[in-house]
């Protein structure tokens, strides 16, 4: 990290460290600010102005914004492109602060997860896709957790990946999570990215 790093940024990174691969919605005041490649994904997928900020590196930090009254909506796009957000907010009153105001993610946002029923549409379930590979047999969850409803099976036998792509293609699934024993379902795998949004 570099030398004379402003303590706000000094947070920014200490938190962003600990959620690698999601966007980080990082409360400013009025805004969720995104820096960085953060920014630069942000800025092209929303439509955003892409500005910076000096933070003492020596060269001014790739920054953008969306005010935090209206931030579902742009949450909503980024995570129907399949983008996972933290959402990281200002834990304490500012005013009260002694020093940088505490900071903390609060909330994770991923396809599978989203409870918003603005950010859902109403005609399909949201489901979350669990696919477990075991020695003999892989179970697979379906749950959609804005409405509680969940779906389990478990597939063995000579067929046992077309009948998990057949689960796959009947309940949609918006974001999957398997062990590692799963990833040897490759023709899974290849429907997954050819067929799915998830």
């Amino acid at each position: 990290m570099a030398k004379g790093l402003s303590p706000m940024m000094a947070q920014y990174f200490d938190i962003k460290s600990q959620y690698p691969g999601m966007l980080l919605f990082f409360r400013l005041g009025d805004f969720y600010e995104m820096f960085f490649d953060d920014a630069k994904t942000a800025a092209e997928e929303l439509d955003l102005v892409l500005t910076g900020k000096d933070c003492g590196m020596g060269e001014r930090a790739p920054m953008c914004g969306v005010p935090f009254h209206s931030a579902e909506n742009y949450i909503a796009k980024l995570v129907s492109r399949g983008y996972k957000v933290a959402i990281c907010e200002q834990v304490e009153d500012p005013k009260l602060a002694k020093g940088i105001v505490k900071r903390d993610v609060i909330r994770i946002i991923t396809p599978g997860t989203v409870i918003e029923s603005n950010m859902l549409d109403d005609t399909v379930n949201n489901y979350l896709c669990s696919i477990c590979k075991g020695e003999k047999e892989t179970g697979l969850c379906f749950a959609d957790v804005s409405t509680c409803e969940f779906h389990i099976t478990v597939a063995k036998g000579d067929d046992e990946e077309e009948q998990i792509i057949n689960q796959l293609s009947t309940y949609q699934p918006k974001e999957i999570i398997v062990n590692s024993a799963a990833l040897d379902f490759s023709e899974a795998a290849k429907f997954t990215k050819t067929s799915l949004s998830a």
